[in-house]
């Protein structure tokens, strides 16, 4: 069934890879997105979601996988075999997500399966079509530190062939701080849910956090969930969503996704998932520019980011 599922979906991308290119960003309300989602902006902003679909959001490469693994899991009571059923992105659609046919856009996918539904999203707050905060939607937000957000984002510009492309490190460090990437601005990402996390009752985590102690982590987004798993489960879920174990499983490691469009002999889907890795990236130089541009676009604002130095 798993085998089945994967070649549908390399079938298609494959029959449309002649068509897919570094597709160009184009603005929707100041916000860059690839112009497949810019021109289907209408039907997205009109997406009506189900009370009971969980939305998971974040800015790109932030640990959304990770995440929507452990979720997943933790919905099926950490049955393995259930969680092999499709991958990732056919189990938990990227909401906003549109490319050339024959691939199904995110919502067509959504269109297709029941609620509750498992939703992933990069747009940053105000993007989000209103209808899930009007349902009341629980979300989970997952925000990684700048610096190896940054690092991260760039390998994926590398090997994805539907990004623009990065240009040298350099250059892609100042497009990071002036908020020129696909999705805008992270500072902007992680100030607007940040703020909002009350109110619309958000569950704001921390890469870093989920790094240090993956069990505490799982164990919070059980209780948000209103979920109640055995010890011996959650343990399960801890070591089946590790970074070595998702590496490797074909549902999880984007391996669904040819060459073409996704080159991971360029780098990984799943690259090294490391806390720090920055300080293998960043230049002296580089990084006290970096740090003084951090802390002017964060002054108004105190998130208990870590490692940034």
């Amino acid at each position: 069934m798993s085998e089945e599922k994967i070649l549908s979906y390399k079938e298609a991308i494959e029959k449309a890879h002649s068509s897919i290119s570094r597709f160009p960003l184009l603005p929707i309300r100041g916000i860059p997105l690839m112009c497949h989602i810019a021109n289907n902006w209408d039907s997205i902003w009109a997406f009506r979601p189900d009370p009971s679909d969980l939305l998971i959001a974040t800015y790109p490469k932030a640990g959304t996988t990770w995440t929507q693994e452990i979720i997943d899991l933790l919905l099926h009571n950490g049955d393995a075999e259930a969680c092999q059923r499709a991958p990732t992105p056919e189990r938990s659609p990227f909401l906003e997500i549109c490319s050339p046919p024959p691939i199904p856009s995110g919502l067509e996918l959504l269109a297709n399966m029941d609620p509750p539904r498992l939703i992933k999203t990069h747009l940053p707050f105000q993007l989000v079509p209103p209808g899930f905060w009007e349902n009341k939607c629980k979300t989970i937000y997952v925000a990684r530190n700048a610096k190896d957000n940054l690092v991260s984002y760039y390998y994926f510009h590398l090997m994805n062939k539907t990004q623009p492309e990065p240009g040298p490190f350099d250059e892609f460090v100042h497009k990071f701080m002036r908020g020129e990437l696909a999705w805008g601005s992270w500072y902007d990402h992680v100030k607007g849910y940040w703020e909002e996390r009350e109110k619309k009752n958000i569950l704001y985590i921390f890469y870093e956090d989920m790094k240090e102690n993956p069990r505490r982590e799982v164990e919070r987004i059980m209780r948000y969930l209103d979920l109640s798993l055995s010890d011996e489960v959650i343990s399960r879920i801890v070591e089946l969503t590790s970074f070595k174990s998702m590496k490797e499983n074909p549902m999880a490691n984007y391996s669904c996704i040819p060459t073409p469009v996704f080159d991971q002999s360029i780098s990984p889907f799943m690259r090294k998932g490391e806390v720090g890795d920055w300080k293998n990236n960043f230049t002296l130089e580089q990084s006290k520019i970096f740090d003084e541009d951090y802390e002017k676009q964060m002054k108004d604002v105190d998130i208990p980011f870590r490692n940034l130095i």
